[in-house]
């Protein structure tokens, strides 16, 4: 991988070394393919994901089948009959800075994400949440339904106007192919057509733009990344591979610009990332989770998550992860703490019904925390993108630590109250 407009084209196929025959004709391909583009666009991103050539072909003119199949039996000179393996996730893999903050290809799925709460120099507060997505779809089972790109990238811009309770949402979703979007192996750079996130070290760069709202933010880490679960190693569900691995960095100072309705002003405030990837971590009775990230005033951080089963009980791998204001963690299985719903609020839009207030208590810890929403309406339906409905918003933490009152920012996000997530 060359710069962000420089793909390369044994990249985009899959390969890993190729000479210099291979390259050219792969690079034939990608022209041919790019003469299409535009006539195959509407195609490929409103058709259900992942769509292939096959089923491509059945929606595109008869001389366009012409040309799929001489690219197809091309293709198959370098996929191979047999189908890819992505990598599980696995204990017993450490994680190494800033390394794995990059793409990991050999996982199946993979996601950058990024919220936080800012405040405008006129003094209004703001929720933000960025996320990059990257699926693999390798692992097709026949070389005829192979894709021509390796990769679906999909993206999520959201703005909370906490003072006019006003959500904005924005998403993206391109191929991985040519320089529309992609995510580097080398170095920290994730990109959706002109959404990005960069960085050196654990010091972080987000730029997003889209109709009249943007951020362009610096964010720098306080804190070294907190590895969750067995570091880093964070199960899902009962059996191998139902995993990720997961870590977090809790406490970014954040300071740039943001623009709304072509308005643009500074803002600073306080932000957190999270980095996953994966390929098997969802089992077919979990329909979805529960997640919580709160920056506590004392200078500490929590994570938590419920993971739900089609029987409304919570799955025994639920578990979340303490950060003292050192960074150091404290693992906490599902037994170590109570989550309470208070309130519960119908979404017009979805017809789903979402939890909306929380209290959460950590005995060990002598923690008692009442999570409120901002605001109710801050829910995400991403026909165009992942296809996912799901709640995912900025909350105001209160309560006490070992007797001592305690105020917070945070976000929470749940998914599958409007379908089961498929991941």
């Amino acid at each position: 991988m060359g710069r962000a407009g420089d793909v390369a084209v044994g990249v985009v196929f899959g390969g890993s070394r190729v000479d210099d025959g291979q390259i050219a004709a792969r690079q034939f391909l990608l022209e041919l393919w790019h003469r299409d583009q535009q006539r195959l666009a509407r195609v490929l991103l409103f058709h259900r994901l992942p769509i292939t050539l096959e089923e491509m072909a059945l929606q595109i003119s008869m001389a366009r089948r012409s040309r799929l199949a001489f690219l197809s039996a091309l293709i198959a000179c370098w996929f191979g009959a047999s189908a890819f393996t992505y990598q599980l996730a696995l204990p017993g893999r450490k994680l190494v800075f800033p390394t794995d903050h990059y793409s990991h290809p050999d996982f199946k799925t993979e996601w950058w994400y990024y919220t936080g709460h800012l405040t405008s120099a006129s003094g209004k507060p703001y929720g933000y949440q960025v996320t990059f997505f990257r699926f693999g779809l390798r692992d097709k089972q026949d070389v005829k339904s192979q894709p021509l790109f390796t990769d679906l990238y999909m993206a999520h811009f959201a703005l909370s106007d906490i003072a006019a309770k006003k959500f904005t949402f924005r998403e993206r979703i391109q191929r991985g192919i040519g320089d529309k979007a992609g995510a580097a192996t080398d170095r920290y750079l994730v990109w959706n057509e002109n959404w990005r996130v960069s960085g050196a070290g654990n010091d972080h760069r987000i730029v997003v733009s889209d109709r009249g709202t943007a951020l362009d933010l610096n964010l720098k880490s306080r804190k070294a990344p907190a590895l969750h679960g067995d570091n880093g190693h964070s199960q899902k569900g009962e059996g191998e591979g139902r995993a990720s691995y997961y870590y977090s960095l809790t406490r970014l100072q954040t300071d740039g610009e943001l623009t709304v309705a072509g308005k643009t002003e500074k803002v600073s405030g306080l932000s957190w990332m999270d980095h996953e990837f994966g390929s098997n971590q969802l089992r077919d009775d979990q329909v979805g989770w529960d997640w919580f990230s709160l920056q506590l005033d004392n200078n500490s951080e929590v994570m938590l998550y419920m993971m739900r089963r089609k029987d409304g009980s919570i799955d025994l791998h639920s578990s979340g992860t303490l950060i003292d204001k050192n960074g150091a963690t404290k693992h906490l299985t599902k037994q170590d703490y109570r989550i309470e719903v208070r309130e519960r609020w119908k979404s017009p839009k979805s017809g789903a019904h979402y939890p909306i207030k929380w209290r959460v208590a950590i005995p060990s810890e002598s923690v008692e925390l009442e999570i409120t929403p901002a605001f109710a309406e801050q829910e995400l339906i991403t026909n165009r993108s992942t296809r996912v409905t799901y709640w995912e918003g900025a909350v105001q933490v209160a309560g006490t630590a070992r007797g001592a009152p305690i105020k917070g920012k945070g976000y929470v996000e749940m998914t599958g109250y409007a379908g089961k997530l498929n991941i």
